[in-house]
């Protein structure tokens, strides 16, 4: 049986088949929990389609990271716990989409829109460069927002996320020593989809060449979905032959890169004089 989660504000999500749970804690050092059922596109038969199911997990990541991310900040900062209204998560998801799209897709555009002149009328050439910036702001923004401290603290319980999964695959009991054996980085990381989403990206725009620059900006958009739901294939494909040595070394990048999301090297807040983060006991603390 799959799980997946992510990190939130002092604690961490998990999602299962058929329920979601956050645990975060509270500035008392206790925990606090949520739990929800999910149901409708996010349980059902279509999620299994191939395709297809890659653009209900980008949805699924951004609608119910959201929703954890706002009941856990609230946790962390010590006031009554709510969940977004549907409007108020509508509103949120087009905001962040529509930045994100802005940002990472039309933004590479209009910065390289130039570049064929210059380069002798090489489409090709133009396009690759896009393709590559924007794998590089990529990178760089995560690697700028991991300067921050809260973020870091936040990448933490990224990477002691990512050590529970490990050890409940390995069907070890969930104890801090048992999780602690494992490494930071897992395969099925949302980083490394974000990774495999901006490669396909190259791929997919090569081949589409440079059509007027209104037209790309619009291909650009309109193709995130799609092109989500493909590298959401490819990134089950490398989870199938994973034991094949030339497929963990194509996909060693989508590792590398969770080097930087699940740091567990952090300066933790003090939020109580028992230990440095907070908890009543170590066990609680994130994997270090």
């Amino acid at each position: 049986m799959s799980y997946g989660g992510q990190a939130v504000v002092e604690g961490v999500m998990i999602r299962g088949p058929r329920h979601m749970a956050i645990a975060a804690r509270a500035p008392d050092g206790s925990i606090r929990t949520y739990e929800q059922p999910l149901s409708g596109v996010l349980t059902g038969r279509v999620r299994l389609v191939p395709v297809i199911r890659g653009a209900i997990v980008l949805y699924e990541t951004l609608a119910l990271g959201l929703r954890a991310l706002s009941w856990s900040s609230r946790v962390a900062a010590g006031e009554h716990p709510q969940q977004l209204s549907r409007a108020q998560l509508v509103v949120t998801l087009l905001f962040t989409a529509s930045f994100a799209g802005a940002i990472f897709f039309v933004a590479p555009v209009l910065a390289t829109g130039w570049i064929s002149e210059v380069a002798g009328g090489s489409e090709y050439i133009e396009v690759t460069i896009e393709g590559v910036m924007r794998l590089a702001m990529l990178v760089g923004y995560i690697w700028l927002i991991g300067k921050s401290p809260e973020i870091r603290r936040v990448f933490a319980y990224h990477g002691a996320e990512h050590r529970a999964i490990h050890a409940y695959e390995h069907q070890l009991p969930l104890t801090p020593d048992n999780i602690r054996r494992f490494p930071n980085a897992h395969p099925r990381c949302g980083t490394a989809f974000l990774l495999t989403v901006m490669v396909v990206s190259l791929v997919v725009f090569i081949a589409l060449g440079t059509p007027p620059i209104w037209v790309r900006v619009v291909e650009r958009v309109l193709l995130v979905p799609a092109i989500a739901s493909f590298a959401y294939e490819v990134l089950r494909f490398g989870q199938r032959h994973e034991g094949s040595r030339i497929v963990r070394w194509l996909y060693r990048p989508n590792i590398w890169l969770q080097s930087l999301t699940t740091a567990t090297r952090t300066t933790a807040r003090s939020r109580s004089p028992r230990t440095r983060c907070g908890a009543p006991s170590r066990s609680n603390c994130p994997s270090r």
